[in-house]
C-alpha cells in the first residue's frame, strides 16, 4: 500500500512581515521574492499596543487592510507572469498631461491648497517638457533631483512666471526643503499612476536613503504657555477663526482636519469628551481626549450630526493673515501660522510631562521620530533657562566684587 502523497504547498511571492519599532509599535512590510530577487515594501502602516478596545479594533483594521495590500501585489506579480501588459498608449502619455489631470482630479475631490502641485507642473514642464510616461525610471528621478538641487534657482522661477509663489525661495538655489515639497508632491502623483497603470512603479519609491533628498529639521514656531494666555486674553475680529485656532492648541488637528470636523466626531466616552477622527494627511484614525481648556473654545453644538463645527472658516490665506493681525494686538513678535497651533499643543504636552509615545499617538504621527522634535525644543528651553539662572548669578558676584 503506497503511502498518501503530501501536498505541496506553493509558496507566496508576497509575505507580511513587522519590524519592531522602539516606541513598542510594530511596523508592517511586504517581503517581496520574484524571479530570485528579493525587495522589502514599507506600508506605513502600524500594530500598537492593544491597550484599549479602541485600539485592539484599529489593529484588526490594519491588518485586514494590509492583507489587501499583500493580495493586490500578487494579482500584479500573477498578471506579470501570465504575460498582461499596461496599454502601450499610456507610455507616450506627457508626464505634464497626467499632473494636470491629476491636479484637476484633486480640486474636483475639494482637495485644499494644491497650489503646489500647481508649482510642481511647472518645475517638471521647466526640467522635461517633452517628458513621457514611458521616460520615467530611477535614472529618470535621479536626473530631476541633482538638476532640482543643483541647477534650478529663482532665475529658472522668473522665467516661469512663478516668482510670487509661496514655496518659492526668495534668492539663490532652491532650498533643500522646497526640493523635499516638490519631490514628495511629485511621487504622490506617480503613486496615483501606478494605481491607475499609467505608470508601471514610482522611481522615487526604489532609491535608498543615501539617493533620497533628506528632509531638514525644521525649526517649529509655537506659543509658550504665556504667549498662549496673552493670545486668548486678546480679542480677533473673527471670532470663528480665535476658536478653531485655540480649539487646535489644546487638541493638535491639522487646519485639513479642523476643516473636516463634524459634531458627530465628537463623542462621549466614560464621562469624558473626546475626539475620533482619521486624520486627512496620513488617514490615521486617532482618539484625542478633551482637556476643558479645548472644549471651551467649541461653538454651540449644532443638533445637526452632520454639519461642521467651524462653520464659516475662511481659506487657509485668509486665516494666517487674520493671525498675523491678532498676534501683533496680542505683542507677540512670532510668525503665526494656522500650525503653529499644532506645533503650541505637541510642545506643551512635552513640557507637562507627556511621554514620547502618548504625545506621538494624540498627534496621529506615523513615525515617533517626528515627535521627539518637540522633546528637543523642550530640552532647549530648560538648557535656555538653567543658563539664564547661571548668568543671573554671575552678574551678581561681579557687582560684589567691584562692590
Amino acid at each position: 500500500m503506497t503511502s498518501p502523497k503530501k501536498k505541496t504547498k506553493l509558496k507566496e511571492p508576497v509575505r507580511v512581515r513587522t519590524k519592531k519599532l522602539a516606541d513598542g509599535s510594530e511596523s508592517f512590510y511586504l517581503d517581496i521574492y520574484v524571479n530570485g530577487k528579493r525587495s522589502y515594501e514599507f506600508l506605513k502602516l502600524y500594530l500598537l499596543p492593544e491597550v484599549s478596545a479602541k485600539v485592539k479594533e484599529q489593529n484588526r483594521a490594519t491588518r485586514a487592510a494590509v492583507e489587501a495590500i499583500k493580495s493586490q501585489r500578487i494579482i500584479d506579480i500573477t498578471n506579470g507572469k501570465a504575460g498582461i501588459r499596461r496599454n502601450a498608449g499610456w507610455q507616450k502619455l506627457l508626464l505634464t498631461d497626467w499632473l494636470d489631470k491629476f491636479k484637476a482630479a484633486q480640486e474636483r475631490k475639494g482637495i485644499r491648497n494644491i497650489a503646489l502641485l500647481g508649482s510642481v507642473i511647472k518645475v517638471v514642464t521647466l526640467y522635461g517638457k517633452k517628458t513621457r510616461m514611458g521616460d520615467i525610471d530611477k535614472k529618470w528621478a535621479l536626473g530631476f533631483i541633482d538638476w532640482l538641487q543643483n541647477s534650478y534657482n529663482r532665475q529658472n522661477k522668473v522665467s516661469e512666471g512663478i516668482r510670487n509663489s509661496a514655496y518659492a525661495p526668495k534668492e539663490g538655489r532652491i532650498s533643500q526643503g522646497t526640493a523635499v515639497s516638490y519631490i514628495s508632491q511629485l511621487s504622490i502623483a506617480l503613486n496615483a499612476a501606478v494605481r491607475a497603470e499609467v505608470l508601471g512603479e514610482n522611481p522615487f519609491m526604489l532609491l535608498s536613503a543615501a539617493e533620497r533628498v533628506k528632509k531638514p529639521e525644521s525649526q517649529r514656531q509655537f506659543l509658550t504657555i504665556e504667549e498662549l494666555k496673552k493670545i486668548t486674553a486678546t480679542d480677533c475680529y473673527n471670532p470663528v477663526v480665535k476658536q478653531a485656532y485655540l480649539f487646535s492648541c489644546y487638541c493638535g488637528l491639522r487646519m485639513s482636519d479642523i476643516y473636516a470636523l463634524k459634531w458627530k466626531d465628537v463623542q462621549m466616552n466614560d464621562g469624558r469628551y473626546l475626539l475620533s477622527v482619521v486624520m486627512k494627511k496620513t488617514s490615521t484614525p486617532v482618539y484625542i481626549p478633551l482637556s476643558n481648556n479645548a472644549l471651551a473654545w467649541l461653538p454651540e453644538r449644532n443638533e445637526d450630526e452632520n454639519s461642521p463645527i467651524f462653520s464659516g472658516l475662511p481659506s487657509l490665506m485668509t486665516i494666517n493673515k487674520i493671525l498675523k493681525v491678532w498676534a501683533k494686538s496680542a505683542g507677540i513678535d512670532k510668525h503665526l501660522t494656522f500650525h503653529t497651533s499644532r506645533h503650541t499643543f505637541g510642545t506643551l504636552m512635552m513640557t507637562v510631562g507627556a511621554d514620547l509615545y502618548t504625545t506621538c499617538k494624540l498627534m496621529g504621527h506615523s513615525d515617533v521620530r517626528t515627535t521627539q522634535i518637540y522633546a528637543k525644543i523642550v530640552d532647549s528651553k530648560k538648557i535656555e533657562a538653567v543658563n539664564l539662572v547661571d548668568k543671573m548669578f554671575e552678574k551678581r558676584n561681579e557687582k560684589e566684587e567691584n562692590d
